[in-house]
């Protein structure tokens, strides 16, 4: 098989007809083609009078050495088989958090016959869709099933974004395993795929439910508190429940809490756990009309049937040192309430698969180092970010209001008074604030200067009219639980600290592919002992 890359083709091109494209553009004999498939489908909007797709496409052919010295841009490709090795294990796994790292570290263990025992704090998606609508509709938090904890992590409530900057070999089996279980078709060649929060609420139940068929155990409401190690390496882990407390018997657990897991943290320092800090990025979001990003970004072809919500991906250095860029955009999407502690604001943005909402969000954020830390403590990064959220609770009235602020105003160094076209979709309230009654002065500074220049990169993004909202402080971990060369904690045997809480992962995907790799070093000291 041989891959052809960047090939153009107009809005309304039909990709029903890709052996056209072969015929046509690549001048290959129609008789010498065997299949063709799409794999990978972009825009191309840097000339507003030329807006049109960029794609990549996979032939099977006669005469493939031939065509590779033929065609410009054209490469031989295989697909990479993953395989997973089938054990008997005396003592079930356990994974600590139902997030991409967890489901796909469970499932690969499932899959190799090892019967992984999940421990999730928060509940089943279903259950956690009702408690967070109760949330947002005015009702009380609940610390254990939220935005951040529950079936599928925080990204069940974000936009279900696949992209990632990590090159890894798992990334197909995971895209192909989400589509098996639910997910649009459309993710294996898209260059920016998503899943959509309305889409992967299915999704990430039907990898759960293959997970027990395969003799999995996955417990919701199963909140991780403690382990015992003997000679060093892990014995058990303790977990208490509506029932009351349990212990499971174990020589190995992945630790795939999400970066939300602050007690867990504090639980391993305790327990003198070797981590480190981590440097990660606090901010706002960033709202405008949908209709103005998309006028911004496709000119005249905005509208156009072929082309979804625009988004974006900005990035600025700032004469102070610091960095300001844009995180986790959500074309026609909303910002969401993300508190996942009493007394604490913490909001994300999400995205729902059709992204037809009336506005579009992203995160605006500024890189935040341990050299910003009060001391050297390895938890002073969450004890940072404690900090300003307590502020913007405060500053949003202590109800859960979110502070908000018009970008003209917030330039001007003024309180708003009132919204322009752009209305904050943040529920269940907001409150006209300033960023620095909860951001500090760096920070403040640097989204200033920083909109700025974005605004000359993307017409409009200084909007006048836009909206800030408060506090975006979840972007990453800001701990980083070390670990050594075979995944294992450095503190402990058999303890594999994964995924973005952990600090070695930023994203679904990266999750996902980090769970794998936690999964087959499980299964290898496995395979080792009974070998």
């Amino acid at each position: 098989m041989i891959r052809v890359s960047n090939i153009k083709v107009p809005l309304g091109f039909d990709f029903g007809n890709l052996k056209g494209v072969c015929t046509g553009q690549l001048k290959i004999p129609e008789k010498s083609i065997i299949s063709v498939k799409l794999s990978k489908k972009s825009v191309d909007a840097r000339r507003k009078s030329d807006v049109h797709f960029i794609i990549s496409i996979d032939i099977s052919a006669k005469g493939e050495q031939r065509l590779l010295k033929q065609l410009k841009n054209a490469v031989p490709v295989e697909e990479y088989a993953y395989k997973i090795p089938q054990i008997t294990a005396k003592k079930s796994p356990v994974i600590v958090g139902f997030g991409p790292a967890g489901m796909f570290a469970a499932l690969v263990l499932a899959m190799a016959g090892a019967k992984p025992i999940v421990l999730e704090r928060g509940q089943d998606v279903d259950s956690r869709v009702k408690a967070v609508e109760n949330f947002r509709s005015g009702g009380k938090l609940d610390p254990e099933s939220n935005v951040q904890f529950g079936e599928g992590g925080a990204g069940t409530f974000s936009d279900g974004k696949l992209t990632t900057g990590i090159k890894d070999k798992r990334i197909p089996t995971v895209l192909k395993w989400l589509v098996e279980f639910g997910a649009p078709d459309e993710i294996l060649y898209l260059a920016k795929p998503h899943i959509g929060t309305d889409k992967l609420r299915d999704t990430v139940k039907n990898l759960r439910k293959r997970v027990i068929e395969l003799g999995g155990d996955v417990r919701f409401g199963a909140k991780f508190d403690g382990y015992t190690a003997e000679n060093g390496c892990i014995t058990s882990v303790s977990y208490t429940d509506s029932s009351g407390s349990h212990i499971i018997e174990t020589d190995n657990v992945i630790l795939a809490t999400g970066h939300s897991a602050r007690d867990v943290f504090e639980m391993l320092y305790d327990k003198n756990v070797d981590m480190s800090q981590k440097s990660f990025a606090v901010g706002v979001r960033i709202e405008h009309l949908r209709k103005d990003i998309d006028k911004a970004m496709y000119g005249d072809f905005a509208g156009h049937s072929a082309l979804k919500a625009a988004d974006y991906k900005l990035a600025v250095h700032l004469p102070d040192g610091r960095a300001l860029y844009t995180f986790c955009m959500c074309p026609g999407g909303e910002v969401v309430a993300a508190s996942s502690e009493e007394g604490r604001l913490a909001v994300n943005g999400m995205s729902c698969f059709a992204r037809d909402a009336e506005n579009s969000n992203s995160a605006l954020l500024v890189n935040v180092t341990p050299e910003d830390f009060d001391g050297d403590h390895p938890l002073a990064g969450v004890y940072f970010q404690r900090d300003i959220e307590e502020k913007a609770f405060i500053a949003g009235g202590s109800d859960y209001s979110a502070p908000v602020i018009l970008v003209g105003d917030f330039l001007e160094n003024r309180l708003s008074a009132e919204f322009g076209r752009v209305k904050p979709s943040y529920l269940p309230k907001v409150k006209f604030a300033m960023p620095q009654e909860y951001l500090p002065d760096f920070v403040c500074s640097s989204l200033k200067s920083g909109i700025v220049e974005m605004g000359r990169k993307i017409k409009g993004f200084d909007d006048k009219e836009a909206v800030l909202t408060g506090v975006e402080s979840r972007s990453s971990s800001p701990v980083r639980i070390n670990r050594n060369d075979s995944l294992e904690s450095l503190s402990v045997g058999g303890f594999f600290p994964c995924g973005e809480g952990a600090g070695y992962a930023g994203g679904i995907i990266s999750a996902a592919v980090d769970g794998m790799k936690c999964a087959e070093a499980v299964l290898d000291k496995l395979c080792k002992r009974n070998s």
